[in-house]
């Protein structure tokens, strides 16, 4: 036993340290938290205590106590409050990590402690945080795969939302860009009488005219309502200007993006005054975006996809949100997840061949220049290293705008049909990260190049040897159910490395009625026979839908995702229950589902549970005469 928590002591000291967390073994180096812990024997005796590890951060205590048996995790009493006997302080972690931690918020300045306790390896483990008060009183947290949310980075805001329960600027964001939608959206209706495909085209050239205040060739006040020169029209030459201002060519291109912009200058509703507004509804719309969004987006460095959102939000009050077209926006959560799977390097060039909005595109640029260390690496990334194709003419034109008001250099970004490319010209382009979100449910029988697999397959052939490249498809086409789909299965093996598949949550496209997996892949590099895949459910994001807003961030969800990223590359063991390492076969269905099998031993809570409920059996079986279940008889012989 004594090599068993050793072993488990060890492990939970290198995850504190992965985590950046700073601690001390067996006491503390903070005087007043150490003189706490003298008098904090477990026995009750007055003599010193100490904790396995301490650690303070920011103005948060951390105290955490470890059993290297999982059953060892936490004893309650029968009202299912923590036992604190002396016996239980002794033999189980999270009760002797309350133990200590009650004894320093009591006799210490430090009134903000962390109960952690932890139980098992690195492979089957539990970890429980407690918050202790200063008086009797404790809060249960739901239990956690890492310390990552401990870190200096992040310990307030989950004091924030679990402890304080309160939302964090992340949620108030959020919360702010569906009512500034809701908001925009009534007065594009109740104003303009738009079409559910013009209202985010109206938005975008709008914000695209806004960005042209800081040059002096437009501003809000000129927008006068003349029935000459109007409202339209100088939101129209506003938005040429930035075009050209930001180099986007060539012409055929940017005469394409203005075409889907007409609607601004023909609508002769948009240009009218209206009584009710005292001005024409463009100039209602521009002071709205210039205040609500465009201020906000210039301000703030973010990888969110606010057009996407808005994109998203009309499209959902009109049932008109593309699916009919297989069009899913891609949640930003998920734009950023690739964007680590992948490990994106701002020396990277980055391709999205169904880019919709843009959300790939912007999470990769704002994770590129976020790691940049020079000004002119920053305006290459912008210029030069990503790529987009958008085959929808509407969203093609929000996906430019997207990235030019982001100051992408020239919007790399061409209104084409992707399959129609030849893959060695858009090799060209030196891709060596691809992220895509293909069109769902296109592909038949008669039409097999729809098919989500062949998307991958064109992406995959289109990037440059040993590029990573990461999808989100449904689950099906992982099962490869028609003779196409396995062809495509096979094809990519032979040419391409399956590096895994994770299976998402089942409302990442909440609304839709989609099984989202991403699947992962090196491009140009036949999948070895031997090549060892990593399968993983994860399903439990922490992403959780709440009434009137749809799908947000959990409580559990950043700690789950590291936990996800840690398993990803090696950096941490998992159960099979979440991931499963396994050769592949084009002919498996790529789920962690059909390669799981249980890897977890039984402790002895379970031996001795089953041979209880076997004695219990057997018993009620003999008070009923049947004993001969057990002799190997029948009722028969008995007579």
């Amino acid at each position: 036993m004594a090599k068993k928590e050793v072993k488990t002591d060890l492990w939970v000291a290198s995850q504190l340290d992965e985590c950046g967390i700073q601690f001390t073994p067996q006491g503390s180096d903070v005087k007043e938290i150490h003189e706490a812990l003298s008098t904090a024997s477990k026995s009750g005796t007055g003599n010193a205590g100490y904790p396995e590890y301490t650690a303070v951060v920011k103005d948060f205590v951390l105290v955490v106590e470890d059993k290297a048996d999982t059953d060892k995790q936490v004893k309650l009493t029968d009202k299912g409050i923590l036992d604190m006997s002396v016996q239980a302080v002794r033999d189980y972690a999270v009760n002797g990590a309350y133990y200590y931690a009650k004894h320093i918020a009591q006799k210490s300045q430090f009134k903000k402690v962390f109960a952690i306790g932890v139980s098992g390896d690195a492979k089957h483990h539990k970890i429980t945080p407690i918050y202790v008060d200063d008086r009797e009183g404790y809060m249960e947290l739901e239990p956690i795969e890492s310390f990552t949310m401990f870190n200096q980075e992040r310990i307030q805001e989950y004091y924030t939302r679990l402890v304080l329960k309160e939302d964090t600027p992340e949620e108030k964001t959020t919360a702010k860009i569906l009512q500034d939608a809701t908001e925009l959206h009534e007065y594009l209706r109740t104003y303009g009488s738009l079409k559910d495909q013009d209202k985010p085209l109206v938005v975008s050239g709008i914000l695209l005219a806004l960005d042209e205040i800081k040059s002096g060739s437009f501003s809000i006040d000129s927008l006068t309502g003349d029935d000459i020169d109007t409202d339209g029209d100088k939101i129209y030459e506003a938005i040429k200007k930035r075009l050209k201002r930001s180099n986007v060519g060539p012409d055929a291109k940017r005469d394409k993006l203005m075409s889907e912009f007409a609607i601004i200058r023909t609508s002769a509703r948009l240009n009218t005054v209206d009584d009710t507004l005292g001005k024409t509804p463009l100039k209602y719309y521009a002071e709205f975006l210039k205040e609500r969004v465009f201020d906000y987006i210039k301000a703030r460095s973010s990888s969110e996809d606010f057009i996407g959102r808005f994109y998203g939000e009309f499209m959902s009050y009109s049932g008109g949100d593309g699916q009919t077209l297989g069009i899913v926006l891609t949640p930003a959560h998920i734009c950023e997840l690739f964007c680590e799977l992948l490990d994106v390097q701002p020396s990277d060039i980055v391709l999205d061949p169904c880019c919709g909005t843009a959300g790939f595109l912007v999470a990769a640029m704002h994770h590129m220049v976020s790691a940049a260390d020079s000004e002119t690496t920053k305006k290459n990334i912008r210029k030069k290293q990503l790529h987009g194709y958008e085959l929808q003419s509407n969203m093609f034109a929000i996906a430019c705008t997207n990235m030019i008001l982001r100051d992408d250099g020239n919007s790399n970004i061409w209104c084409q049909d992707f399959l129609k490319q030849n893959t060695a010209q858009v090799q060209l382009k030196g891709a060596t990260v691809g992220m895509m979100n293909p069109p769902y449910s296109q592909g038949t029988k008669k039409d097999p190049s729809q098919y989500e697999l062949s998307f991958v397959e064109h992406l995959l052939d289109s990037l440059t040897p040993g590029a990573r490249a990461a999808v989100i498809v449904p689950q099906s086409s992982m099962t490869g159910k028609t003779k196409d789909e396995q062809k495509f299965k096979e094809s990519i093996m032979k040419n391409h490395t399956l590096e895994g598949v994770i299976t998402c949550n089942t409302d990442t496209f909440y609304g839709v009625g989609t099984n989202p997996v991403i699947a992962v892949f090196t491009a140009h590099e036949p999948h070895p026979a031997d090549k060892i895949c990593k399968f993983i459910d994860f399903r439990d994001d922490g992403y959780e839908v709440r009434a009137h807003v749809g799908l947000v961030e959990g409580d559990s969800a950043k700690d789950k995702k590291q936990h996800l990223l840690d398993v990803w590359f090696g950096r941490i063991e998992a159960p099979s229950k979440f991931c499963v390492e396994s050769t592949a076969q084009a002919d498996d269905e790529w789920l962690h589902s059909f390669y799981y099998f249980n890897d977890e031993i039984p402790t002895e809570a379970d031996f001795e549970k089953a041979i209880g409920d076997y004695l219990s059996f057997e018993f009620s079986m003999v008070m009923q005469n049947r004993e001969y279940l057990f002799t190997g008889g029948d009722v028969d012989d008995e007579a």
